[in-house]
């Protein structure tokens, strides 16, 4: 039985504004003033596709029959339905209200994670796009840091996401590397009156991920990066399957 602990975060502050061809973990290393082995750095999705160079001028963007087709039923720009409709693997709902899109990647969320809130240039027109492969940027930024630090640390890339059945958005791992995604306590653990737990899957890089961005912030507190100590046991020597593991396979999928 794991023992009850005591975790910390801690936003980091001084980071710049990132813009594309910045080095995320050198940036990060400076900041943090000291990373120690089991120590978690959970860094905002914006700075890593920024620094990807993933913005896209919505001016620049040649929308087809079906994005017109989607914006005339969504009350979207065309060139926005565009870019919806390439980041994804299948658009699952498309409503005024809402896009709620399939991610290439495997995550499902609205607008397939395009946003213009902190990106230079959002009222005219520019947004940001997820990284391309967000698991293996975070693969890079932890080994940046290792190079940096020599800690042996893990690394969350998260995002808001909203959630079925509830309101408001939840920090969530949509990249990971060195760090456990699930903690898989069935048949392996009791409750307290000696139960054998039969359906307990813990989602760590998640609840990482949500503790995280509750001391990062959403808005203009400037500070996109956190550390996240306490968490040591979870963090792995190799880089782990990525936060895709903790994707519930399509086959499973009851809300289809």
């Amino acid at each position: 039985m794991k023992e009850p602990g005591q975790f910390s975060v801690t936003a980091l502050r001084g980071l710049p504004m990132f813009a594309a061809g910045m080095d995320v973990a050198a940036e990060i290393a400076v900041a943090a003033d000291g990373l120690a082995d089991g120590d978690i750095v959970v860094i905002a999705q914006k700075i890593v596709s920024k620094a990807e160079g993933r913005t896209v001028a919505l001016a620049e963007v040649q929308p087809g029959k079906e994005a017109r087709t989607m914006a005339a039923g969504t009350a979207r720009p065309p060139e926005m339905a565009q870019l919806i409709l390439d980041e994804s693997a299948a658009i699952l709902r498309a409503t005024p209200a809402a896009v709620i899109a399939r991610h290439r990647t495997g995550h499902v969320l609205a607008n397939a994670g395009i946003d213009a809130s902190n990106v230079a240039g959002g009222d005219a027109g520019t947004v940001l796009l997820w990284p391309v492969d967000p698991d293996a940027s975070a693969r890079a930024i932890r080994a940046g840091l290792r190079a940096r630090t020599g800690a042996r640390v893990g690394v969350v890339i998260a995002d808001s996401m909203g959630r079925a059945w509830r309101i408001g958005t939840v920090g969530s791992a949509i990249g990971c590397a060195g760090l456990q995604v699930l903690e898989d306590r069935r048949g392996k653990a009791q409750d307290l009156f000696g139960r054998t737990l039969q359906a307990t899957v813990i989602a760590v890089a998640d609840a990482v991920a949500a503790m995280a961005v509750l001391a990062m912030g959403e808005g203009a507190e400037g500070t996109p990066a956190a550390v996240v100590r306490g968490c040591g046991h979870w963090v792995s020597e190799d880089d782990g399957p990525g936060a895709a593991a903790g994707l519930r396979p399509l086959a499973e999928d009851m809300f289809r």
